[in-house]
C-alpha cells in the first residue's frame, strides 16, 4: 500500500526495450536507502518491483500490460518521476490508500497559475468518471490529490507550491500524459452494491 505522498523526484537513467516489456534503471537516493531485491517502489503511481539495487539506483521490469495501461511507456532517459516507498505498518496515513495499480491515463489539458497555487485541468476516461467526485481523492502520477471540480470527462486539482516544487506536476505541460488511480474503496462499494442488486452476492 502507498499513500500518495511523494518522497522524491527521481530520474530515469536507462531504458532497455525487451520483446514484450521494458527494463528501467532509475535514480532515487531516498527510496533506495535500505532497498533490496523484491521490494516495491511506486514510480509515477505504478507499483514496481526492485530487480537490482546499487548505490542510489535501482532497476525494475515493466511488462506489456503495465506499459499499455499507464504512461510509463512514454518515459525516456532523463525523465523525472515521482517515487514513493510502501507505507510502514503503523505509520501515519498522510494521503489516502492507494495500491499502485493504475486505472487509466489522463492528459494535462490546461494550467491556471495564481499567486499561491495553480489549478490544473486533467482529462478523465469515461469509464472512470463515476469514481471521481468533488472533494474526493484521486491519485495523479502517484500524488494523492483532492478533486476541486469533477466533470463528465475532466477534473481539476489545486496544487500548492510544495507539490509544484517536489513532484512531476510542477513540470508537466498541456498534452503530457499522467497516470490515474481512483479511490479503491469506491470500486469495492460499487461491486458490492451491484452484487446485492443482482443477487450474486447471496449465491456465492
Amino acid at each position: 500500500m502507498f499513500t500518495g505522498i511523494v518522497e522524491e523526484l527521481g530520474e530515469v537513467i536507462a531504458v532497455e526495450t525487451l520483446d514484450d516489456a521494458c527494463r528501467f534503471r532509475l535514480r532515487g537516493p531516498v527510496v533506495t536507502e535500505g532497498a533490496k531485491h523484491g521490494d516495491s517502489i511506486a514510480v509515477n503511481g505504478v507499483c514496481l518491483t526492485v530487480v537490482e539495487h546499487e548505490g542510489d539506483e535501482f532497476t525494475a521490469d515493466v511488462m506489456a500490460e503495465t506499459l499499455n495501461r499507464s504512461s510509463l511507456g512514454a518515459l525516456t532517459v532523463g525523465s523525472r518521476v515521482n517515487l514513493e516507498r510502501p507505507m510502514a505498518l503503523g505509520a501515519r496515513l498522510g494521503g489516502h490508500i492507494m495500491q499502485g495499480h493504475v486505472d487509466g491515463t489522463g492528459e494535462i489539458l490546461e494550467r491556471k497559475p495564481s499567486e499561491n497555487w495553480e489549478i490544473v485541468k486533467i482529462s478523465l476516461p469515461a469509464d472512470l468518471s463515476r469514481y471521481v467526485v468533488e472533494k474526493g481523492s484521486i491519485t495523479v502520477d502517484g500524488i494523492s490529490l483532492t478533486v476541486v471540480d469533477a466533470g463528465p470527462d475532466f477534473f481539476t486539482v489545486s496544487l500548492i507550491p510544495t507539490t509544484l516544487a517536489l513532484t512531476t506536476l510542477g513540470i508537466k505541460q498541456p498534452g503530457d500524459p499522467v497516470n490515474l488511480e481512483v479511490d479503491v474503496i469506491a470500486k469495492y462499494v460499487e461491486r458490492m452494491i451491484g452484487d446485492r442488486a443482482t443477487g450474486e452476492g447471496a449465491a456465492r
